[in-house]
């Protein structure tokens, strides 16, 4: 599967600590939309209402090719497909104290999958050191100085 949208913030913001991959419910120019790679994860997360897991915040651009006639919400909420173990898992995960689950990346194949996480939320000194471990990782490859 081809990986057509990602969440870089979410992997810099938030502490991965399990991933899912789950199906959306699309319309058919939302799509061919996402297949362009027109979609845009960045403040998405995935909440649940009545016991259903529904994508909020992202925003899935017009298709270009679409009538006049058709209507299209950018950022309505999508309903995500999942099996009931894993439902239940999710929901018992995000009732934990500072625990939420955030959209990682999109992928296109047949279907149109999304790969959401299971996360915990940074503290500022945490993002401080992924960034010194990153560069102190960057300049080995290089083959500099510390």
């Amino acid at each position: 599967m081809k990986v057509v949208a990602q969440n870089r913030r979410a992997r810099f913001d938030y502490d991965i600590l399990e991933t899912v991959e789950t199906g959306m419910i699309l319309t058919g120019p939302e799509v061919k939309s996402c297949r362009k790679g027109h979609i845009n994860l960045a403040g998405a997360y995935v909440s649940f209402l009545n016991g259903k897991p529904i994508l909020k915040g992202a925003g899935v651009s017009k298709y270009t090719f679409t009538g006049p006639d058709v209507l299209h919400d950018e950022h309505r909420d999508r309903q995500l497909l999942l099996k009931k173990s894993e439902l239940g898992k999710l929901q018992r995960a995000t009732e934990e104290k500072g625990m939420t689950l955030i959209p990682l990346e999109v992928r296109a194949g047949k279907y149109i999958k999304l790969l959401i996480g299971v996360c915990r939320g940074r503290k500022k000194m945490d993002k401080r050191q992924a960034i010194k471990t990153r560069e102190i990782g960057r300049r080995l490859r290089e083959g500099r100085e510390i």
